[in-house]
Order: structure tokens, then sequence, then C-alpha cells
């Protein structure tokens, strides 16, 4: 059974394949200037890895009417795990509780796949809001790290 995640302002948060229509939208994406340490500074640069990489499947964040962010994700076939990547909430829609809707989102969505076992991602340790929210969802520690960013794994049960 799927849930319903929803941000502050009551708007359903979803996850959107790019497409035609949407991914102007999604490209445009654009941090609050003092995450841009921590992420790119527009979601255009995780689209052309998406696109170009062939290693990440790259999504568009709606809440309500609008597309409001980007997040990614990937399968690493050496280890079995899936990773998120490329978060990002444009800098007006922060603080609204779309981060939280957009990860228990895409959660729930790898979590569905028959063959997701262990979910993982990465932030730098300075970020401490991501590292709040990280943990908040239950991801602990793995005590490796990626390009200088603390990995962090959630069991899928």
């Amino acid at each position: 059974m799927t849930q319903q995640f929803t941000d502050r302002q009551g708007r359903a948060v979803v996850l959107e394949e790019i497409t035609e229509d949407n991914w102007r939208d999604v490209a445009d994406v654009a941090p609050a200037d003092e995450q841009r340490r921590y992420v790119a500074a527009l979601a255009a640069r995780y689209l052309l890895l998406s696109q170009r990489g062939e290693v990440w499947t790259s999504l568009g964040v709606r809440a309500g009417d609008d597309i409001v962010g980007h997040v990614m994700w990937a399968y690493d076939d050496e280890d079995g795990t899936h990773w998120i990547g490329g978060m990002v909430v444009s800098a007006g829609e922060q603080g609204k509780g779309v981060g939280h809707a957009t990860l228990g989102t895409v959660i729930e969505r790898l979590s569905a796949l028959p063959e997701c076992r262990e979910i993982r991602l990465s932030y730098h340790p300075d970020n401490a809001p991501a590292g709040h929210l990280y943990t908040s969802f239950g991801f602990q520690p793995t005590g490796d790290f990626e390009d200088e960013e603390i990995v962090v794994a959630l069991p899928v049960t």
C-alpha cells in the first residue's frame, strides 16, 4: 500500500518521469545559495548526468501543480544496493517539508522494487539539515565515505 506524502502546506508530493513537458522546469530547479556547496547550482547538471552517464535515473518532484525539485536514483549491481542522489529542492520551496516528503516518496518507490534490499545515499558532513533528515528516516552511517561525503544506509524489509 502506498503512502501519500505531503508537504506542510498539504500539497501531495509526487515523483514524475522526465518528459518533454517537464524537463525544462526540472532543469531550472535551483537550491538556496548556502546549499550550493553541497549540491549542484541547477538540477540541469543532474539531468545531464542521468542522460549521459546511463547510471542514474532522474525524476522531477511535483508539489501540487508545481515542479519544486529533482531527485535521482541508481542501482549498484556490484553490491546490490539502490542509491539516492541529486536531491534538490527549489530555494523558494525550502522549509515547507518538500525535502521530507520527497525522501519518503523515493524510499517508498525504491522499496517496492523486488530486488531492493538496502538504500544508500551520501551527504557532506557539514550539511547538518541533510543529516537530520536522513536520520529521521532511519538511515545509519556505514563507515564509508564517497567523495568526502558520509555514506548512510537504510535496510529495506
